[in-house]
This record gives structure tokens, C-alpha cells and sequence, in this order.
């Protein structure tokens, strides 16, 4: 198993020799002045250190492979490639790029490290679980400069400037069904962790409300979806969330999937997509994705937006 030794450190130390003579002993005044350079100093070594590793995770992704033969390993790397390209550019059209077919095919030349979890770690092989059938989480980290030489290549660039944090409020509805999902409630429990499973996916950082919250605001499912922004702004902000990122699902038995409006505010413009027939992971990150890419530059999720 090939692992990034790099990858083994994750923190930065810096240590600093004071020389000491016998002969002259030195006595060191430090004002007021200095005290706060070299605390800012710090301060920056230490904000360098968690932009590095910020930008580090934009390149790198996850799935899950079945086992860990090259073949399965190829088919990770060719998802993961396409992922990574998202992430990084913010460009959520990306997906199903028929343009991206080249480099996935020879995704395995843009690999830079990769490692193996075992999702049965713990648990007694049975059969063949422990050769052919047992499910690994593949992480893999790429290349920066070979992403961003793809990225240029196809008319797009990295998404280096500030990313927003998204307050995401999502009301679900399958039949008699309606609620909000939130940081704290057991009702809401897989769709919280698909939420930040698909944040996590599209390089995105999100807050959820709380259910005290959302009782102090009187927000109901029933009237999320037309709740209109400057109302749900002030709960955004004190969720922590720079902006409100609104979504409604409809559970819809015909085509077995959801089907999802998402709408955001930014700049003066409301900006509105829509999925239908698709799992709610797949919703949260057409959402989520829809948003890094209205907030990147890269067009309107919806192909227009309202001003």
C-alpha cells in the first residue's frame, strides 16, 4: 500500500535557539511593541499552516472500492479525479463532462498519494470478505499543479478566494412527513450526515440550525420553501453562516427519488436550480455544488438567476 509519508505530519513546529554566553550574560526587554509583532507572527505562521492544509484537502477526495485490487483501485481514481476537479473549481457542470473521459481514464497518473480504510475494521472475516468483497474507503491526493493544468485546459481556473460558509436550511417532505433538518435533531440524522458528506465533497463549509432555533424563529417545514431570504439572513448569521443556502425536497413515488428546488441569494441576485428523481445525497450535493458555483464564478447552477 503506497502512503504520502508527508501526510504523517500534520502539524508545523518552529523552534527558535536563543544563544547564551557565560561571559556576557544578555538581558532581553521586550515593550509592549514587541510583544504583540511577535505574537501576530505566530499568529500568521499559524494561519499559513491552516491555509496550507485547507488547500491540501481541496485535493483530495474519497469513495468506496470493493476491495484492493488495481482494477477496483482505477475505477476509485477516475471518480475521485472527476470530485477533485469539482472541488477545486468550484464548477459543479463538471459533472459528467464528457471532456473529463480523458484525463479519468489516465486518472492514475495524476495521483500524487492514496490509503486505504477498511469499513469492517474490527469485525471477523467471513468467506472471501477479507479478499474480494470487503468495502475500503480510497482516499487519494493529486498532483496540485497537474489538477490545475487540467482545470486551464478546460477553461476553468482554482477557486483560491474566500469561501462563504453556507447556513443550509433543507425542509424534506415525503407524505405526511415535513421537517427541517437540523444540527441537532434525531428526526434528521442521516440527512445531517449525507448534508456534510456533500459539503465535505465540494470543498464547502456549512452550519445547520439548531432546533431551539428554529422554534425561537417559528420556522416550520411548511414554510421554508417560501420564507424569503431577508427573513432566514438574521438566523443564518447567528447560526454562524455568512449566507442562507434554502432547499426543498418533495419525496415523489412515481420516479423513486427527490424532487429538490434550491435557491440562494448572492450579489443581488436570486439564483434558483432544480433536480428531480434523485437520492437525497445526490440532492444535497447538486445543492451544495450548485451554490460553490454560483459563489466561484462559474455561471448559475439554474442558467439564469433573478435579480
Amino acid at each position: 500500500m503506497f502512503q504520502d509519508k508527508s501526510l504523517r505530519n500534520r502539524g508545523s513546529l518552529i523552534v527558535v535557539d536563543l544563544p547564551i554566553t557565560r561571559r556576557q550574560p544578555v538581558l532581553v526587554w521586550f515593550g509592549a511593541a514587541s510583544i504583540v509583532r511577535m505574537l501576530l507572527a505566530v499568529a500568521l505562521v499559524w494561519c499559513a499552516s491552516a491555509m496550507a492544509a485547507a488547500g491540501a484537502d481541496l485535493y483530495r477526495a474519497q469513495t468506496v472500492v470493493t476491495g484492493q485490487g488495481e482494477a477496483n483501485r482505477i475505477i476509485g481514481f477516475a471518480s475521485c479525479l472527476e470530485d477533485v476537479l469539482i472541488k477545486v473549481s468550484g464548477a459543479q457542470k463538471l459533472a459528467g463532462d464528457r471532456r473529463l473521459a480523458v484525463y479519468k481514464s489516465n486518472a492514475k497518473s495524476f495521483v500524487k498519494a492514496f490509503s486505504y480504510r477498511d469499513q469492517f475494521l474490527g469485525k471477523p472475516i467471513r468467506d472471501e470478505q477479507g479478499t474480494r468483497d470487503r468495502p475500503y474507503d480510497l482516499t487519494v491526493d493529486f498532483e496540485e499543479k497537474k489538477i490545475d493544468d487540467i482545470l486551464r485546459a478546460l477553461g476553468l481556473k482554482p477557486w483560491v478566494s474566500h469561501r462563504p460558509r453556507l447556513a443550509v436550511f433543507v425542509g424534506m417532505e415525503n407524505g405526511p412527513r415535513n421537517f427541517i433538518v437540523t444540527a441537532d435533531g434525531a428526526q434528521s440524522d442521516l440527512q445531517r450526515d449525507a448534508l456534510l458528506a456533500a459539503a465535505d465533497r465540494r470543498g464547502m463549509n456549512i452550519v445547520l440550525p439548531s432546533m431551539a432555533a428554529l422554534a425561537k424563529s417559528g420556522l416550520e417545514g411548511a414554510k421554508l420553501e417560501t420564507a424569503p431570504s431577508s427573513t432566514l439572513a438574521p438566523l443564518a448569521t447567528e447560526q454562524g453562516g455568512e449566507l442562507a443556502l434554502i432547499g426543498h425536497l418533495v419525496w415523489n413515488d412515481r420516479e423513486l427519488g427527490w424532487f429538490t428546488r434550491w435557491r440562494m441569494d448572492w450579489q443581488g441576485r436570486t439564483h434558483r436550480w432544480q433536480i428531480r428523481g434523485v437520492t437525497f445525497d445526490e440532492a444535497f450535493r447538486r445543492g451544495i455544488g450548485g451554490a460553490a458555483q454560483v459563489l466561484s464564478d462559474n455561471g448559475d447552477p439554474g442558467g439564469h438567476a433573478r435579480r
